[in-house]
């Protein structure tokens, strides 16, 4: 007799005649997690037992607290590592394949974080980013790279790590058996009939799961193509046009994680950076890299990035788009190095009873060669000082012989010395040529001429300059005919979002900023080219992760191609990879998400769907608000979570219908509630298991880029959609 035993959506034949193949495997595997979670234990103890010892190490005070720092950061790691199951896979290498080699006949199981009985013991569980576990992922019937047997392990949702949440598994076989049991010997059941064929069953439910709360890690899940972008080498910049449902995100999580496994000394050293759309978006995403055992990584967006003043001021439309266009890094530019100018008089230093003399035409030539070498800015200015002190120094050398430290020095610091590069380099802020540029219609001309038209120049000058602000009193250089106009910041400009980029390009003209070891840049499609440059400037000796769909670009500035994007991310001759097929998205929803594309002006190839199932309902209704809550209600009879995607004027509305009708609503700010009422502005980059989107039309009508809002809108549901809408048409039924 036999029966079908389902656990974790994955089916096994067995048989009733006592004990099981499956029962006597699942068994084995519950055993040794139980072994694992006692080494895991053992390593946390461990690693507060190292911060105790390591405080009573006898070092110098900057090696110690150097040790104290590293011991204490790893054994708070360690103690923060999240309840999960220790292990997802594992790998049985066959005994004679040559491609196996050193791991010939080996047998591990794969999982977050490698675990050890002790240091130098082999480890229980392997680390899903060690090169052996490449295996796991790439491995296949026509190229097994000497893994006889895959094994997926199949957990209770929601799983803390509890051995009994171990419900499932499931063997692929991509060696032929080398005896009547197979490489696994009596282990475990013959899972090749219980999968269907190409495909994990296991896998295909732990992907199509239904959540509810933040992004959860992939480590279980990775796909080949995945894998590839994930271990690409730190020296290589990637770029990755990620349609709906592919996972781009999760790679560029995963691809980090695997960075600072692999180089962490680099990494730790000059930092890694995640770079978000909202602080939202950041929130779905916190959880990822400490499931995996990662900590310490800096989250955050662009603008918190650039934050060198508080946003208290918005911007018209037309000054914005100048602010974030290109064009305004050769103005900036030309208003900064404009305070650079020549020396009308010789210079003269006092130095005891003698006096040494620089005739003008030295100094001249000092700063223009200065000026080609296009240092930053501050850097430039103490390179004039330091080349007109070398100037005195060759003349008292061949008077006197050689000079010491001290003199150097004291020359270099003399009063008139001071002057004459305050005179020729000026000191400068950003906040002060950034104020000048955008008060004064001359200094913006000079500085815009042939670059910005008097019409995108008109809109950039502020039409009412603060109060309190205020030019000092023009006054003529003794060393220069032109008049110096130092402008002072004050409290109460009050500087827009695209200020502070222009403000971070200053700051990156005058010095440069520090860098990142590895930036990872999500939803880049809708960054300016000003905020491209921003990101570049952080990259200089690093490297970047770019993520985005050109499709899903909804700000005025939003990137038509990558090639032109990675050229102001400083990054040109990046290769793009394209992931057109989908695991979480449904065929259904991304059908429909096909039609809108093809209205945009973008060149996207359409996306795909492994999977065949899913549902779009459209409700027509009379009255709105009560349609949604019919179907918020019909969502809620379904497991998983739901978003109510709204056009962002509407939100309030739509959220005070659900809660007069006794329905519980969160804001998307709120992880892990059941309803989620969503701004369309904000729904980017999160995901739902079912998707009420209300009145399209609206949505669209909202914004420049209406359409493309509305893609972003239907791709967030990862199982069911329902439309609802009033009286008007839907806006791809003119295309249809």
């Amino acid at each position: 007799m036999s029966l079908g035993y389902k656990c974790d959506s994955v089916t096994f034949s067995c048989t009733l005649d006592g004990m099981t193949p499956l029962d006597e495997a699942l068994g084995r595997e519950r055993r040794y997690h139980d072994t694992c979670r006692a080494a895991l234990a053992a390593m946390v103890d461990g690693a507060q037992e190292h911060v105790v010892t390591g405080e009573q190490v006898s070092a110098s005070g900057a090696d110690a607290e150097v040790l104290g720092y590293q011991l204490r950061s790893r054994a708070k790691e360690m103690r923060e590592l999240p309840d999960a199951p220790l292990f997802f896979g594992r790998l049985d290498f066959d005994a004679h394949a040559p491609e196996a080699g050193d791991h010939r006949g080996q047998r591990y199981h794969v999982g977050r974080l490698r675990i050890t009985e002790h240091p130098s013991a082999p480890p229980l569980v392997v680390d899903w980013r060690a090169p052996v576990s490449r295996a796991f992922y790439q491995a296949g019937v026509r190229d097994p790279q000497g893994v006889a047997v895959r094994r997926r392990f199949g957990w209770a949702p929601g799983s803390r790590g509890d051995s009994a949440d171990l419900t499932g598994l499931e063997d692929e076989h991509l060696l032929a058996p080398d005896g009547p049991d197979g490489p696994d010997g009596p282990d475990g059941p013959d899972a090749r009939d219980a999968a269907p064929a190409g495909r994990s069953r296991i896998l295909t439910g732990e992907i199509e799961r239904p959540r509810v709360g933040p992004m959860r890690d992939i480590a279980a899940t990775i796909q080949p193509e995945q894998d590839d972008l994930v271990r690409a080498g730190l020296a290589e910049s990637v770029c990755v046009q990620g349609a709906p449902g592919t996972g781009k995100t999760a790679v560029g999580l995963h691809r980090a994680a695997y960075l600072l496994y692999t180089h962490p000394q680099r990494i730790q050293r000059s930092g890694l950076l995640i770079l978000g759309p909202n602080r939202t978006f950041l929130r779905y995403i916190a959880e990822v890299l400490p499931s995996l055992g990662e900590t310490g990584v800096r989250q955050s967006t662009v603008l918190d990035e650039i934050a060198r003043q508080p946003v208290r001021s918005l911007d018209t439309d037309a000054a914005a788009a100048v602010k974030h266009d290109a064009r305004m890094a050769r103005v900036l530019r030309r208003a900064l190095y404009a305070r650079v100018r020549s020396r009308a008089e010789p210079l003269a230093v006092p130095d005891g009873s003698y006096r040494w003399r620089v005739p003008a035409g030295d100094l001249d030539r000092i700063v223009a060669d200065v000026r080609a070498e296009e240092p930053p800015y501050g850097t430039g200015r103490e390179r004039v000082r330091a080349r007109a002190v070398r100037h005195i120094q060759e003349q008292a050398e061949r008077r006197a012989g050689p000079v010491g430290n001290a003199w150097l020095q004291r020359i270099s610091r003399a009063r008139p010395v001071s002057a004459f590069v305050d005179a020729v380099w000026p000191r400068a802020r950003p906040e002060e040529v950034l104020a000048e540029l955008l008060a004064d219609a001359g200094a913006l001309a000079a500085a815009a001429d042939g670059i910005l038209s008097p019409q995108e120049q008109k809109d950039l000058l502020w039409t009412r300059p603060p109060r309190s602000h205020k030019s000092a009193e023009s006054a003529k250089s003794a060393e220069s005919a032109k008049p110096v106009k130092p402008v002072k910041p004050v409290k109460s400009v009050r500087w827009t979002a695209a200020d502070l980029v222009l403000l971070d390009e200053l700051a990156g003209l005058i010095e440069r900023p520090a860098g990142y070891g590895h930036i990872v840049v999500d939803e880049a499609q809708d960054l300016s080219p000003m905020e491209c440059r921003a990101i570049a400037r952080r990259a200089d000796f690093g490297s970047l992760t770019v993520l985005g769909d050109l499709a899903q670009g909804t700000t005025p500035w939003a990137a038509r191609t990558w090639k032109a994007q990675l050229a102001h991310l400083g990054e040109p001759d990046t290769a793009v990879t394209a992931l057109t097929t989908g695991f979480r998205v449904p065929q259904a929803i991304v059908a429909l998400a096909n039609r809108v594309l093809a209205g945009l002006d973008v060149d996207v190839p359409p996306a795909r769907s492994l999977r065949g199932d899913g549902e779009v309902t459209v409700h027509r209704v009379r009255d709105v608000a009560a349609g949604t809550v019919d179907a918020v209600r019909r969502a809620l009879t379904r497991e998983g979570s739901v978003g109510v995607v709204v056009a962002d004027a509407a939100a309030d509305r739509v959220h005070a219908a659900l809660t007069g009708a006794g329905v519980a609503a969160a804001g998307p700010d709120e992880l892990g509630a059941r309803v989620t009422v969503v701004p369309a502005t904000l729904a980017k980059g999160l995901e739902y298991d079912h998707v009420v989107a209300v009145e399209p039309a609206d949505i669209v009508t909202a914004e420049e880029r209406g359409m493309h809002r509305l893609y972003v809108v239907l791709t967030r549901a990862v199982s069911r959609l329902d439309v609802v809408c009033g009286g008007g048409g839907l806006p791809w039924e003119g295309g249809a």
